[in-house]
């Protein structure tokens, strides 16, 4: 071992440390907020002297604990506790919370073990049908990867099929907190084809989500709110990807969890004619790179061609050893998907066409298809 060895060697285990020390941290938060609402919920079932408090009980609770110092505890707080307890009830069966749980104080443990074995099924999975339930993601996956933080959000999604669509693509993505609230307030999943899908979107989770293969996550449509700009606004493809990229992190969140921009305008030269590829990513996660074409027309089979051409001269050119082929994406205002089909059938590159949209749907449309799927998945009310 040299000394670059040993440096290498103390940062590894510094940093592994530091990650276990968190994930700790994290999971502890998390059962001491399921504990806090489970005690809640009790109280307000059970509790000898409840009626005294009425409504007031979690402004009261909020006070009392304040004055032991334990400030952390608002009326908000406790609320959260005790909807994440509701929402999800089975975390006390997971082997992870068993296992921690015994780390801990005895009166949380006496607690925790005076929980019936078979917890109560929480109201909107009893309520929404065998599908909702079948499609939530493995409670022991969801308590040992993602933060309270993460669950806090996730809480707040009443419709549980919904839930249990970014329950699934925010481990699978490892979206961070900020990814996960921004994909929630653009409607992904309202926009993705796995909202349509069912059988599919319970054939992912059935799979196991800890062995699922990374993909590119391909969304239809992409939407660019961040970017300021009015759908009936004429706006040049230059403008646009000016745009994107000064707002470039927003862009990233939109795009999904791995990328990032190797290059702008790449200039390409095949034989005698040179090329310029609006964008170019490198997808750290997938090791392949991702080119994006801009149009701010309608799809055609010309553009897909240009793109398939850009592709081919990538995967010649630019691939290196341990890369997988590259990927296009054709990035356009609308399209045919009869045409796309046609169009990309005989095509051995991987290529994608989705529509953008300069703005969120109208609430209107939304609570349209809300309805549609929530009486497709689980029936009327």
């Amino acid at each position: 071992m040299d000394f670059d060895a040993l440096v290498a060697a103390i940062g590894q285990v510094h940093a592994q440390s530091a990650a276990a020390a968190s994930r700790a941290i994290n999971t502890t938060l998390t059962l001491r907020n399921w504990v806090i609402g489970w005690y809640i919920r009790e109280y307000e079932q059970q509790g000898a002297d409840r009626a005294t408090y009425g409504e007031g009980i979690i402004n009261r609770l909020a006070e009392a604990l304040a004055a032991r110092g334990m400030r952390d505890l608002a009326p908000r707080t406790l609320r959260q506790c005790r909807q994440f307890y509701t929402v999800y009830p089975l975390i006390w069966q997971t082997a992870s919370a068993k296992s921690l749980a015994t780390q801990l104080a005895p009166p949380m443990w006496q607690a925790l073990s005076a929980i019936s074995p078979v917890a109560p099924a929480a109201p909107d999975r009893a309520t929404g049908g065998a599908m909702a339930h079948a499609l939530a993601a493995p409670i022991e996956k969801l308590f040992t990867t993602l933060s309270f933080s993460h669950l806090a959000e996730l809480i707040s999604i009443e419709d549980p099929l919904k839930r249990a669509f970014y329950e699934i693509e925010c481990i699978r993505g490892n979206w961070a907190v900020r990814a996960l609230k921004r994909q929630i307030d653009t409607l992904y999943f309202e926009r993705s084809a796995l909202s349509k899908d069912k059988e599919k979107l319970a054939a992912m989770v059935r799979q196991g989500i800890e062995v699922a293969e990374p993909r590119l996550a391909i969304r239809d449509p992409y939407i660019f709110e961040f970017l300021g700009l009015r759908a009936q606004d004429a706006v040049a493809e230059s403008d646009l990807e000016a745009a994107l990229v000064a707002n470039l992190r927003e862009f990233l969140l939109e795009l999904g969890h791995g990328f990032c921009l190797e290059a702008q305008q790449k200039s390409i030269l095949i034989g005698k004619t040179r090329g310029f590829v609006d964008l170019v990513f490198y997808h750290r996660i997938l090791k392949c790179h991702v080119l994006v074409e801009l149009k701010v027309d309608k799809f055609t089979h010309e553009h897909i061609g240009q793109l398939n051409t850009y592709v081919t001269w990538y995967r010649q050119h630019m691939m290196m050893e341990g890369d997988n082929p590259p990927v296009g994406l054709l990035l356009c205002i609308d399209q045919d998907h009869t045409l796309v089909e046609y169009a990309t059938a005989s095509m051995d590159n991987q290529l994608f066409v989705s529509k953008y949209q300069l703005e969120l749907p109208s609430k209107e449309s939304l609570h349209k298809f809300l309805e549609t799927t929530r009486k497709e998945v689980i029936g009327p009310p």
